[in-house]
């Protein structure tokens, strides 16, 4: 039983590394992954390059891009959700100084947006806040390509191709 459930998970893994089906399926995992949802691109994009190697740039790129656009999806839900309720009344001293930090940085703090647990709440705070979505997008472009970049290299540095 073992060894078919592991015969099984490579021919999925083979199906999902042809460049036809393997980087659009990295691109709808970096797009969920950068929304309040709580999951991971980067084991894909590994798993992806691990696999066909000729497609580490292309993979890298597409999680970005991905990722950036749920980055801006989560920006967009912050925005609407500060336009539909009214601003709270009494803060937290916890709650203002961060609002206060994040005000400060402006979107350059959408740099932080790759970040595990903050960074997807960030991008939904500088929607709240009407941050411009541009460089915000920009910013958060920037993060999230460098995020890829260097933890698939160091993926591939831990784990080499035989």
């Amino acid at each position: 039983m073992e060894a078919w459930l592991m015969q099984q998970l490579e021919a999925l893994l083979v199906v999902m590394a042809l460049p036809k089906v393997g980087l659009s399926a990295i691109f709808v995992i970096a797009f969920v992954s950068a929304t309040l949802l709580p999951l991971g691109s980067e084991p894909a994009v590994f798993g992806l390059v691990k696999l066909s190697p000729e497609l580490f740039w292309p993979a890298v790129l597409v999680a970005t891009v991905g990722n950036t656009l749920g980055g801006a999806l989560t920006w967009w839900m912050g925005y609407g959700a500060e336009r539909l309720t009214e601003r709270a009344l009494h803060r937290k001293p916890t709650e203002a100084r961060a609002l206060a930090w994040l005000h400060r940085f402006g979107a350059k703090a959408c740099l932080l947006s790759w970040l595990p647990l903050v960074g997807d709440p960030l991008c939904a705070v500088a929607g709240w806040l009407r941050l411009p979505f541009w460089p915000c997008v920009l910013y958060m472009a920037i993060g999230k390509f460098a995020r890829y970049l260097c933890m698939t290299l160091v993926l591939l540095h831990l784990w080499p191709t035989q």
